[in-house]
């Protein structure tokens, strides 16, 4: 009779699963489901009551951190302002 290798599959231990194969990892997925539900079902008049305000906090919000690679406003040519032709492509110049 022949014993396996040391290094072969049959001698190696079986993996555990991982967590979210786990028992433990479906009832935080439930639990996370139930929470949700009643979360939004409870909540969703205060939710609906407050998105007005959302949206106008946006705006600002948006003119604060997405237009600052624009250029221009008094910044020195060369560092990162794009200047724009004057003249139209296939115009003479």
């Amino acid at each position: 009779m022949r014993l396996p290798a040391a290094n072969s599959p049959a001698m190696q231990p079986a993996k555990a699963p991982g967590f979210w194969r786990s028992r433990y990892a479906i009832g935080l997925v439930g639990m996370g489901a139930v929470v949700g539900y009643f979360l939004l079902t409870e909540h969703l008049a205060h939710t609906l009551g407050a998105l007005p305000f959302v949206l106008l906090a946006a705006c600002p919000l948006m003119h604060l951190f997405m237009h600052h690679g624009h250029g221009g406003h008094d910044h020195p040519p060369g560092n990162g302002a794009t200047s724009t032709p004057s003249t139209k492509p296939g115009e003479p110049t």
